[in-house]
This record gives C-alpha cells, sequence and structure tokens, in this order.
C-alpha cells in the first residue's frame, strides 16, 4: 500500500514541487505537480553523528532506557537517523555502554555508537574530563569493537598521541569511521592522519588549536582535504555566523554536516546538569562546565549544547540561504560521511525519512521509514 505527501520536496538537486510516494518503508517516486503557495516543505530526515543526549536524557552513562528517550526526543524534531556519542571514560564503562548499545543498534534505535574519546589532547580536551584520557592501545580498541558486533560506527581521537596512526589504520580496516578532534596536532600531523583514512573533522574549529597563517593546524588541514567531512555545531554559540558561512564556502554542500553536540539538556530548562562526570551549568540556553569549587569565576568551556538537528537546519538555511544546501548538511552528508548509502535524501529507492516543515521551517511532522512517529500539532487537537 502506498501513502504520498504533497508539498516542495527538497531532493538532493532541486525543489520539486509536487507528490513523494512512499510504499514499503521506501520513496517510490516523486512525482511533479502544483502545488499551493502555503505547501509545506518536504526534507529528508534529519542524519545527527555527534549527540550526547537530549530531553533529560544522556547516552553518556551506558544506560539503554535513557538512550531510548534521547533518540526518542530527538526524532520528535526531525532527526530519525543518530549515533550515540560517548564521552571519555574509563575502558569498563566503555565495554558497558557498548555491549549495552549493541541491541539498540541491530534494531535501528541508534545507527551506531561514537566514542568521542577517551584518546583526545588533554591540552584541547574541552568538557571532557582529563582523568580519564589516555592513548589509543590497539588491544583495547580491538576488544571494544568485538563486543559491539558492528555497532561502533565512529571514532574520535587527536592524531599526534602515540598510536593514533595504527589505531587509525585498524579501525578503518574494521569499518569504523575515524574522525579527527580535540586535538593539538599540527598541519602535517592531520594530513597524516587524513592519508591514513581519517574522515571527518569533529566539531572542526572547537576543541583545536585556532587557524593562524603562520602555524596553520587541524582548521587548515581538515577544512582543505577533499576526503573530509567536516562537522558543524551551527547554534550561534560554538561559531558564529559569519565563521559558518566562510566554512560552507569553502567545503561546499558535499563537505559539510551539521551536528547538535547535545548534552542531556537540550529541550531542558537552564540549571545544572552532568557531562562524564564533570558539572555543568546551562544559562541562556548555552552550556558551559560549572565554574571549579571556591572559584568565583564563571568557566568559559563550553560543555555540549541545548541545539537540536531542526534548529540547526533554520541556523544553516539562515546562513545560506539555501534549503538544498541545509538539507545536504543535516541529512545527505551526514549520511554519506557514515557510509549510511538507503537514506539522507530524498530520492527514489532511499528509506522514507521525510520531515515536513512549515513556512517558518519548524517541524510540523516526522516520518521514519514511512511511518509517522511525529503528527501535526493540528492532527493533535
Amino acid at each position: 500500500m502506498s501513502t504520498g505527501l504533497t508539498g516542495r520536496i527538497v531532493t538532493p538537486d532541486a525543489i520539486v514541487d509536487g507528490r513523494l510516494v512512499m510504499s514499503g518503508g521506501r520513496i517510490a517516486a516523486i512525482e511533479p505537480a502544483p502545488v499551493p503557495s502555503d505547501a509545506p516543505w518536504l526534507v529528508p530526515g534529519f542524519v545527527d553523528m555527534h549527540v550526547h543526549g537530549g530531553g533529560g536524557h544522556t547516552f553518556t552513562t551506558g544506560r539503554a532506557p535513557a538512550a531510548r528517550a534521547a533518540a526518542a526526543f530527538h526524532l520528535s524534531h526531525g532527526t530519525t537517523t543518530l549515533l550515540a556519542s560517548l564521552v571519555s571514560s574509563p575502558y569498563d564503562a566503555m565495554l558497558a555502554a557498548t555491549k549495552a548499545y549493541a541491541p539498540l543498534v541491530a534494531s535501528g534505535v541508534l545507527a551506531g555508537v561514537h566514542y568521542e574519546g577517551p584518546y583526545l589532547a588533554e591540552s584541547r580536551c574541552g568538557a571532557q574530563n582529563p582523568a580519564f584520557l589516555r592513548p589509543p592501545a590497539l588491544t583495547e580498541l580491538a576488544s571494544l569493537l568485538e563486543v559491539g558486533a558492528g555497532a561502533v560506527r565512529m571514532v574520535t581521537l587527536a592524531p599526534e598521541l602515540d598510536g593514533a596512526l595504527d589505531a587509525i589504520r585498524l579501525l578503518v580496516a574494521a569499518g569504523v569511521v575515524v574522525a579527527i578532534g580535540h586535538t593539538d596536532a599540527d598541519y602535517r600531523q592531520v594530513r597524516t592522519a587524513i592519508d591514513a583514512g581519517a574522515t571527518v573533522g569533529t566539531h572542526v574549529f572547537n576543541g583545536m588549536a585556532p587557524p593562524h597563517h603562520r602555524a596553520p593546524g587541524p582548521a587548515y588541514a581538515l577544512l582543505g582535504s577533499p576526503a573530509v567531512t567536516c562537522e558543524f555545531v551551527a547554534d550561534g554559540a560554538h561559531l558564529a555566523d559569519e565563521t559558518l558561512e566562510f566554512a560552507f564556502d569553502v567545503v561546499g554542500a558535499g563537505r559539510a554536516a551539521l551536528v547538535t553536540d547535545a548534552i542531556a539538556a537540550a529541550g531542558m530548562p537552564d540549571g545544572s546538569y552532568e557531562l562524564g562526570g564533570q558539572a555543568v551549568v546551562v544559562a541562556n540556553g548555552i552550556a558551559r562546565l560549572a565554574a571549579r569549587p571556591g572559584s568565583t569565576i564563571a568557566s568559559s568551556t563550553i560543555a555540549g549544547s541545548t541545539l537540536t538537528m531542526d534548529a540547526a537546519f533554520r541556523r544553516a538555511f539562515a546562513v545560506t540561504g539555501s534549503i538544498v544546501f541545509a538539507a545536504h548538511a543535516a541529512a545527505t552528508t551526514p549520511a554519506r560521511a557514515l557510509g549510511l548509502t538507503d537514506r539522507g535524501s530524498l530520492a527514489v529507492g532511499q528509506r522514507a525519512d521525510v520531515v515536513t516543515l512549515g513556512p517558518d521551517l519548524a517541524v510540523e511532522a516526522v516520518r521514519r521509514g514511512g511511518r509517522t512517529v511525529r503528527r501535526p500539532a493540528t492532527a493533535l487537537a
């Protein structure tokens, strides 16, 4: 049985007015036809490759019920595919979380697990807990991959650490995406890691030395490499809009990936939260590490975000003026970076992950595999 949606359909190459036909959980046809001037936008379900939690729930503790709830929260905001991003933690905690999340990956609740650490540079660890940082060990990684049985999808590491290049080669051979981030590497070290198989830049500009014309560091190397997909946290706090504009111009729609880097506080009130064993304070929607005990100086270290992908989509559209670009950055490009070839675009044969947006680009409905998971507010009234 087929069903259809009428609107302004944002395909990978253009906007097509007409009807999107879904059958068997897939997109069966896109039929051009006139639509009303106020017809909704139909965009691909968002793909978030870097998210730690949301809706008051976190991925970082390795609890399956919390992971389901966090995924459901982001699904309501149009994210039909996401990775459960863990922060730096001891091996036993990583092992337990990987075991707990493997069934969720197998059932499709999660698209995989992302280790953002612990193989990071202490000097650029940001809100990661420095007590848990360590160089990559091949035996540790091999054990985690074995337990995950395909659940581990991406690993962020600092390429200048001892053993990092061997770790990159091991992970790539196992089909795991390697991302470069939280690093104090120089330009050449990053390019060497890319040559070894790294293909993603973790929240580019953040967690690395700022670009300098006499000391080109990770940002230049990542932005300048045609093989690298660059993550951007488009929340107005991590990056100025002008920086986004510059970066989007450099990498283009095919290499820009919007991510939320969201923590449990996404969708929640300002207040106190936790990330990887460290206290976080959210004020005016911006998450930062709490001040150290006894200090009267507020911390300036950003600790993830309260962003959702629909808000990131709207900011990307505001910066570029192109809804096609925004759809690429929020869905098509991250899906391709993760090797998820069955989703990420509105095209015949793709999984029917469709987000319906109103004139203001607010989410009105979400369909995942053709099944409605969020209905328009009018339908709920």
